[in-house]
């Protein structure tokens, strides 16, 4: 695989050229060790493209997955506590998990334990490879990138993505870089207030 474009939002990736260079080129050599071709195994059953080999979402995320945890990046998870009251939830956003339960509790609350979890940390730089649906890129990028961040467990998100050129040889539904891109610009400069790179590859 090769990265076709890269967007810096909020200075991601400046950060990451300054403050983790060699993790940056670590990424970079992960991504161009991908196989593309070894992992176009999919046969389509959709009306329009059935027969047709496409790229396999499974098998791209396997190549991903071995490579990075082959140069110890990590699962990472934070637990923390909700219920159905703002003010409350206001008052212990902040607080450790444990301490959100008692407060939440001692108002005469029900916690509800919840968590974000992401498939690669290292040195405080979280990754997400998303061959997934729409939805899971927005709530990577909008959710899940930020709660890390606000819990002072990373200082920046990279979110790679098909780009549209890859995505069309894909079954249809997954994410694309273009698209994404035009949905964070959309939002404006300081949202998501994380700073992130995106990052769209295709073979």
């Amino acid at each position: 695989m090769r990265i076709v474009k890269t967007y810096s939002h909020l200075n991601g990736l400046e950060y990451l050229l300054v403050h983790k260079k060699k993790l940056w080129a670590e990424i970079q050599a992960v991504i161009q060790q991908v196989d593309a071709e070894a992992c176009r195994t999919k046969v389509s059953k959709e009306l329009r493209m059935k027969g047709q080999l496409k790229y396999s979402p499974i098998d791209m995320n396997r190549h991903f997955n071995d490579l990075l945890k082959a140069r110890d990046w990590r699962e990472s998870r934070v637990t923390y506590w909700v219920t159905d009251d703002e003010k409350i939830i206001r008052q212990t956003i902040a607080q450790p998990a444990d301490e959100q339960r008692r407060e939440i509790e001692k108002a005469g609350l029900t916690p509800i334990m919840s968590y974000n979890q992401t498939d690669f940390v290292k040195d405080r730089v979280a990754i997400e490879v998303q061959f997934g649906k729409y939805a899971f890129v927005a709530y990577d990028l909008f959710v899940k990138h930020l709660a890390f961040y606000v819990r002072d467990q990373i200082d920046v998100g990279i979110e790679i993505l098909p780009m549209k050129a890859l995505q069309h040889h894909m079954s249809s539904g997954p994410g694309y870089y273009e698209g994404e891109l035009y949905n964070v610009i959309r939002n404006g400069r300081g949202v998501p207030s994380v700073p992130l790179v995106i990052v769209g590859i295709a073979p």
